[in-house]
């Protein structure tokens, strides 16, 4: 197994805890779900300049470039890897249908949908499920703690970065042998991401908004809703996108 991009996350993750504990804010004004704010809007700053510098042109050359079916084959691909990591955290939640039926997706699609570019279990009417062991933390009692913004990775919490090193090894990406393969597959897999999120974030661009406390918002009430719910849960489902970093 392969556990070089595994550690440097986690050392960050390990880094960005113990720097934040002398960094609360606190006030009258402050929200108690974000007491590292100061901290939290500059590494919200510096992701939004990487964004304009850097991910927003390459997303919409992605867009310009290649047709809707590759682009859609591209997120069935890397949706069809997250059913398979759902599996077991669902399993470990003791959510016994959730993973069945991400199981099932992950397998149907996997050999009747050319390794996941066709999502046939949809068309089949079989839900998807989006679980992470960071909401594994959570089914079992683990609290949120603050809210975090990561540099490069976006809005989490002080669990969902503890999470992470976890669910990285969780990535069947993250064990293939070829680097250049496993990076090139992360690469193309943010940059579909972003990608997806254009017409949101020109929305939110244009609208007389404080985007840092709207991208919290947002995220933590998904997050807040998706950890207890044991629904289905489906991106389009989500009532309003955090926009990428």
């Amino acid at each position: 197994m392969k556990f070089s991009f595994v550690r440097p996350r986690a050392a960050m993750a390990g880094v960005l805890v113990l720097a934040l504990l002398g960094g609360c804010a606190t006030g009258p004004n402050a929200d108690p779900r974000d007491p590292l704010e100061p901290f939290n809007r500059g590494v919200y700053s510096f992701n939004e300049g990487v964004d304009r510098a850097v991910l927003k042109p390459v997303a919409q050359a992605y867009n310009d470039t290649l047709p809707s079916p590759v682009r859609t084959g591209v997120r069935n691909f890397f949706n069809n890897l997250a059913d398979a990591w759902t599996a077991v955290n669902a399993l470990l939640q003791l959510r016994g249908q959730a993973a069945v039926e991400s199981l099932f997706r992950f397998q149907v699609n996997t050999v009747f949908g050319l390794g996941g570019l066709i999502d046939i279990a949809s068309d089949a009417d079989i839900p998807r499920h989006r679980e992470d062991f960071g909401k594994t933390l959570g089914r079992w009692g683990v609290p949120t703690g603050p809210y975090l913004v990561l540099p490069l990775l976006g809005p989490s919490t002080i669990r969902d970065t503890a999470a992470l090193p976890v669910d990285t090894w969780g990535n069947p990406v993250s064990h293939l042998d070829d680097h250049g393969a496993r990076y090139g597959l992360y690469g193309l897999r943010i940059i579909d991401a972003r990608a997806q999120l254009l017409r949101a974030s020109s929305v939110l661009d244009e609208a007389a908004l404080d985007k840092y406390s709207f991208t919290r918002d947002v995220y933590l009430q998904w997050r807040g809703a998706s950890d207890y719910d044991g629904q289905a849960d489906d991106p389009s489902a989500r009532p309003v996108p955090a926009p990428a970093q």
